[in-house]
């Protein structure tokens, strides 16, 4: 009930007013049955605008971090986000990782949508980075679609790093469903699994336009944070980039 009070009463209405939502492939999504929607990850609230745009409702694997706090804004928080249909994932070491998987795999056979960001993280600067491969492994493991959603002009709506909502213009463009049939039986094949990650993040980059740098996002906040943000920017700068389109 509160997934969809957020959605049309309590929080939607303010978002289609603020970023003024356009929406390109709607068709593509299935209208009943499991699908996982892989989408590039700008800021906060994609995982707001993509549920806003889409009459089925996603459920998103959430860091556990968002439903272990304390006190009354950690209360808040935990529930805030099972009210929204997140659902908290511990990815700590590799045992939460396949517990993560499996929590997917259960959801998937519910029939439901699910929602997840390859990069693993937010971009931290507007540009698009290498895939993780868990979105391959439970596409394999499973066999539903992928549907490749590129969000466009979330990061104007919400500025990395704030809370603040500012007007902006909100694409969700939605890409033909990915069909890895032709790998069956090869899950748990680390190449293969490069291999379906790199071809949906190549998806991505087409239908968002975005600059792409073959490192994870993570490991360049790491950097980052390390250094004090002196050496990221070289070593980013040393990666091959391809610019869409």
């Amino acid at each position: 009930m509160w997934y969809w009070l957020f959605k049309y009463v309590l929080l939607g209405p303010l978002l289609y007013f603020l970023g003024r939502p356009k929406v390109e492939g709607q068709e593509h999504i299935p209208s009943s049955g499991p699908a996982i929607l892989a989408s590039n990850h700008l800021a906060v609230m994609d995982s707001f605008y993509l549920p806003l745009v889409v009459r089925r409702r996603i459920t998103f694997l959430a860091k556990s971090e968002y439903f272990t706090g304390t006190g009354l804004k950690g209360w808040f928080q935990r529930w805030f986000f099972t009210a929204v249909g997140q659902v908290p994932i511990d990815r700590t070491d590799a045992d939460s990782a396949q517990a993560a998987l499996t929590t997917a795999e259960r959801l998937l056979s519910a029939g439901k949508l699910l929602g997840m960001y390859p990069e693993g993280t937010r971009s931290p600067d507007g540009r698009l980075y290498k895939g993780k491969t868990g979105l391959a492994r439970l596409a394999l493991h499973t066999g539903v679609p992928v549907i490749p959603v590129a969000m466009v002009g979330t990061n104007v709506v919400n500025p990395p790093g704030t809370n603040m909502l500012r007007f902006g213009r909100v694409t969700v463009r939605f890409g033909k469903p990915m069909d890895f049939s032709r790998f069956e039986g090869l899950a748990g094949n680390r190449f293969i699994e490069r291999a379906v990650t790199d071809e949906v993040i190549y998806e991505l980059m087409e239908l968002s336009g975005q600059e792409y740098v073959d490192i994870y996002a993570a490991s360049l906040k790491e950097n980052r944070n390390g250094s004090n943000g002196q050496g990221s920017t070289s070593e980013a700068a040393r990666i091959p980039e391809t610019a869409a389109g």
